[in-house]
């Protein structure tokens, strides 16, 4: 385990059953621009929220090896919700040194914002039937009124929108499949607004979802606040980096290696060009920074 000591300069890993945890490498990127990452995208298995608990928890704890023995992580951001409810307290465990961040849906933050105490959650069934979530809810049921719908389709309807034809980011295929499924599931919790009795804040509780923001906000208007994961992960894990002596120095403090090691690499266990694809259309990032493995 020795070689695996890591050092301010290793990298930070990212992973999620998808690309939907590019939502939050963005964050994490804005957040921390000295350090560098790597996103494992594990599509070949995607979407972990229609997998029982038993193979998504085998499957983090695979790529956290496989992180740690490849690439040197100091820190691993487990960028996807299902993952976490079904996994994190197990991967802690097994490597209590390494500094972790889960994510859950933030109903916490969205008590903070809501007007109303009318709060919608969405997410993946596998994140809002887990143990985790439920916990969660038990312990704020009292705080406000929530309305929690598993979205079925839509994390894999937003991964396959993007592998269409970038030459048509608006083309009919996406939006009519990710429309109508956002549309059945926010008709499904009944009012948003901003009046007594309506939803005024909506928990975005996967990661993919932040890509169809424009669908739902044209579905719950102009009001309704949305409410994300990325930033507050991005926070926490910059404070864990901090509390362990491992946030990287910023470039000037370096030495000067002009052939380093790109800051940011993407690795997916699925086809290559949908990562490519996604990387492009979310983060601007280029093709060259996306390469396939096998995560056995």
């Amino acid at each position: 385990m020795g070689s695996l000591m890591p050092q301010a300069s290793s990298p930070i890993g990212v992973f999620d059953s998808g690309v939907g945890g590019l939502s939050v490498l963005r964050a994490l990127l804005a957040a921390m621009p000295h350090e560098r990452f790597v996103y494992l995208a594990d599509s070949a298995n995607a979407p972990y929220g229609e997998r029982g608990d038993a193979f998504v928890a085998t499957r983090t704890h695979a790529i956290t090896e496989y992180l740690r023995q490849q690439h040197h992580i100091k820190a691993l951001v487990v960028a996807c919700n299902t993952a976490t409810a079904a996994a994190i307290h197990e991967v802690r465990s097994s490597h209590p040194e390494l500094p972790l961040v889960g994510l859950e849906p933030a109903v916490k933050p969205a008590l903070a914002v809501t007007q109303t105490g009318h709060v919608g959650v969405i997410g993946t069934r596998g994140t809002l039937t887990s143990a985790k979530f439920g916990k969660l809810m038990a312990s704020l049921a009292d705080q406000a009124h929530f309305v929690v719908q598993p979205c079925d389709g839509l994390a894999h309807a937003i991964e396959r929108s993007v592998a269409l034809p970038a030459a048509a980011p608006d083309s009919p295929v996406s939006t009519t499949e990710t429309g109508a499924l956002c549309e059945r599931y926010v008709q499904a919790m009944g009012s948003f607004g901003t009046g007594p009795g309506q939803m005024d804040t909506l928990v975005l509780g996967c990661t993919h979802y932040i890509f169809v923001a424009h669908e739902l906000r044209a579905l719950v208007g102009p009001e309704v606040q949305f409410i994300e994961t990325g930033e507050p992960v991005a926070r926490q894990t910059r404070r864990l980096l901090e509390a362990a002596g491992l946030l990287a120095l910023p470039p000037s403090e370096q030495p000067t290696s002009p052939e380093g090691p790109e800051p940011v690499q993407l690795l997916t266990t699925g086809p290559v060009a949908m990562m490519q694809a996604a990387a492009q259309r979310w983060l601007n990032l280029p093709a060259r920074l996306c390469q396939s493995v096998s995560v056995p």
